[in-house]
């Protein structure tokens, strides 16, 4: 982290930008890049795997996840990332949310995606993930559509963590 790398605040549920489309980046910028390093100093600090632009209040299409076990971190850096393919496989996982903190569920989720996206200098990549690395990419990507895991999860489930989210929320807004 640089000295001119700040934390930035992750939004929560019911935040409404949680809930938009993200735009596209059309340009890659120094500012471009700088936000895609505060998003994973704020990942790390979190700590987390995985961060979209509209978590921190930045409705761009610019992801960072990095599902390395130790302290070798494995950085991805996505700007305008897709999911080009997907296997018929599917896999389970338990998922969380840096957006909906104290919840977690299991997710059903194509096991193998093929992934597109510009790396910060704009070279194009595409990658194939598997694992933990697929969930988290399509969680991900799920964040820059307005999607959240919750939306994967039975009604009853949803509706209960929601409940609860919204609780704290307003608590939160009445102390602050």
């Amino acid at each position: 982290m640089t000295n001119s790398t700040r934390l930035i605040p992750i939004v929560k549920v019911p935040d409404p930008i949680l809930r938009k489309v993200a735009e596209p980046v059309t340009e890659i910028t120094d500012g471009i890049r700088q936000i895609l390093d505060e998003m994973a100093a704020t990942m790390y600090d979190a700590p987390g795997i995985g961060l979209a632009g509209p978590q921190v209040k930045v409705s761009k299409r610019l992801v960072v996840i990095d599902c390395s076990k130790d302290e070798t971190h494995d950085l991805y850096k996505m700007i305008n990332p897709k999911i080009i393919r997907s296997s018929n496989k599917r896999s389970v996982l338990e998922e969380g949310c840096l957006s909906i903190p104290d919840h977690t569920a299991e997710v059903e989720r194509p096991a193998e995606v093929e992934i597109q996206y510009l790396d910060e200098t704009g070279c194009s990549k595409k990658i194939l993930a598997d694992g933990l690395f697929a969930a988290c990419v399509q969680h991900e990507i799920d964040h820059l559509n307005g999607i959240l895991f919750i939306d994967h999860i039975s009604r009853l489930k949803k509706d209960m963590i929601m409940r609860k989210m919204i609780k704290n929320y307003r608590q939160a807004e009445k102390q602050g």
